[in-house]
């Protein structure tokens, strides 16, 4: 199986001929032999590679979550951050653009609405479109898959850097794929060109692809950690820690004042589907409960393909807000530049979910109104699927 970034290659860069262009990357922008995108492109004949430009977390990859990232420098090449301390640092100026024939987006996205690269990668495609700039995206396996939809539909009003159009929580589709639904749903008059990844199918686990798993972000180490992301990054809308400062995070969530046996026998007791619970400890080095000492659990996914990680999350939330009393908060700082709305609204795409748990609404019966906007996004994505199953 061979990356966008791959299939370009073999294909000398012939698409980008005699152009100037800007790059898109992160740690993760690598071919199938751990060549870097920027090092490619700096060798490609007949391409001048012009500007780089990092997503959240930096060119680098080495920060944390919400933390504004600054230009810095590659080489001979200034770096333009894509994820500064202002909402507007989260798209490239025209002055950036200015003098480019195409910009080339290699991002590994990993199939959630709240990841968000694929929001820069939309950003990018907005700001191209004023510009006149071509846009060239470089495709990457989805590392959840590309069958199974899931999750609540994005309302308006409640749009955010983690939630900037209305597509299901997890997707299901490439970055390539999505690429071309936003230039579709969004209108936009941009040159758009996808190369497409060569041998993928939608219903391949990311280790049969043969490639090698690059963390993309800091708390991203594994593609176990992509598995349970859909549904644990829930966790980041309130109060508890959701392991990041672990070894494990996203897998292991919790609070100092959880049992973790309770809890991991309630959520055991619901039987959701392909995954199991076990209670444990474990001490955060950073971020939420700093070398405090967490009861919570650890997910363990048993069977990737029955696993419903957006209803488990829900499940996980309704099952620990039930156990912790009092002790149990929703997040109410900024967060992703947003500060008159709950981190949880804009991670759910409205307040529907935490006012229907605030009343006493099962996960079960908020999951059930999920059905018919999962269905209408199944049937809204169809044209633009590049891969079979």
């Amino acid at each position: 199986m061979r990356t966008g970034l791959d299939v370009l290659c073999d294909q000398n860069f012939a698409p980008l001929r005699g152009q100037r262009v800007g790059l898109v990357c992160q740690p993760a922008s690598v071919d199938s032999e751990l060549r870097h995108a920027v090092e490619l492109f700096a060798n490609a004949s007949g391409v001048t590679l012009t500007a780089i430009f990092g997503p959240e977390h930096g060119f680098s990859g080495v920060a944390q979550d919400l933390i504004g990232v600054t230009d810095a420098n590659a080489g001979v090449l200034r770096v333009h951050s894509l994820y500064g301390d202002t909402v507007e640092s989260l798209r490239p100026t025209r002055e950036q653009l200015r003098g480019l024939d195409a910009l080339v987006i290699d991002l590994q996205d990993i199939g959630s609405r709240y990841y968000t690269f694929q929001t820069t990668m939309l950003y990018c495609l907005e700001t191209c479109a004023d510009c006149g700039v071509a846009v060239l995206v470089l495709d990457r396996p989805n590392p959840l898959g590309g069958v199974q939809v899931e999750g609540p539909a994005l309302r308006s009003g409640f749009e955010s850097f983690v939630g900037a159009h209305p597509i299901a929580t997890r997707h299901g589709l490439t970055i390539g794929e999505l690429a071309r639904l936003y230039c579709a749903e969004r209108k936009l008059n941009v040159s758009l060109k996808v190369i497409a990844c060569d041998g993928w199918r939608r219903g391949m686990h990311f280790e049969e692809t043969g490639l090698p798993w690059v963390l993309p972000s800091p708390n991203m180490p594994t593609v176990d950690t992509a598995i349970v992301y859909p549904g644990q990054c829930l966790i980041e809308g309130t109060n508890l820690s959701e392991g990041r400062g672990t070894t494990r995070p996203f897998e292991l969530c919790g609070a100092p004042w959880i049992d973790p046996v309770a809890l991991a026998s309630r959520l055991e007791g619901e039987q959701l589907p392909g995954v199991r619970f076990r209670s444990a400890w474990f001490r955060p080095t950073f971020q939420k409960f700093a070398r405090q000492d967490c009861g919570g659990v650890q997910l363990h996914v048993t069977d990737r393909a029955s696993f419903r990680p957006v209803r488990t999350g829900l499940a996980v939330l309704a099952a620990i807000r039930e156990l912790s009393g009092t002790a149990f908060a929703w997040r109410t700082e900024t967060y992703e530049f947003v500060s008159d709305r709950p981190a949880i609204d804009l991670l759910f795409g409205s307040d529907r979910e935490r006012l229907a748990l605030e009343a006493g609404a099962s996960w079960r019966e908020i999951a059930a109104l999920w059905e018919p906007e999962e269905e209408a996004f199944r049937q809204r994505r169809k044209e633009f699927l590049l891969y079979p199953e």
